[in-house]
């Protein structure tokens, strides 16, 4: 049974034919720009949801997690998401405040890795996230918290058809 499992599994396909090309030569000093230019590309080719990414994090204890959010910003504060503090991953930060959030965009073959610190954002910049959602009544939630992972070290994936994937790192 898991040599036709593992079978099948070799047997599905990886990447389409027609990706993108991507020369990290021509690629910009700062990642946010290359990271706005991706998003924009995902964009026109279709896909849904570009700005969901997975979020890992770690309770004290070093035992992980992850899920997947919806990027809320990116400024000089850094890559922003929101959660409720009480929640798993609003405790896990609140714990070992480090993450590492992973976009993923298979029509493209492409993938953004970020890791980094995470900072809490200020009261008013969370309730008007809190607000700004698309399900808001008009409640306050004094729990809802908007963070930003801080990175220090970015990473753009590009698929290859012949297996010669590129990388492109940035270490800030």
């Amino acid at each position: 049974m898991s040599d036709s499992f593992r079978l099948m599994l070799r047997a599905l396909p990886d990447f389409p034919e027609n990706l993108p090309g991507f020369d990290p030569a021509q690629a910009p000093v700062d990642p946010a720009e290359l990271f706005r230019s991706w998003l924009d590309e995902a964009l026109t080719a279709g896909v849904r949801q570009p700005h969901a990414f997975s979020l890992a994090t770690a309770d004290a204890g070093g035992n992980l997690s992850s899920r997947m959010l919806i990027l809320k910003n990116l400024d000089d504060d850094g890559w922003h998401f929101a959660t409720s503090r009480t929640s798993r991953k609003g405790r896990e930060l609140s714990a070992n405040p480090r993450a590492a959030m992973n976009f993923y965009w298979a029509e493209l073959g492409r993938q953004i890795r970020v890791s980094g610190s995470v900072v809490q954002l200020s009261e008013e910049a969370s309730a008007r996230d809190w607000d700004e959602r698309p399900a808001g009544d008009g409640s306050a939630n004094p729990e809802w918290q908007l963070f930003a992972l801080q990175p220090v070290e970015i990473e753009f994936w590009q698929a290859d058809p012949s297996r010669r994937h590129i990388r492109h790192r940035y270490q800030l």
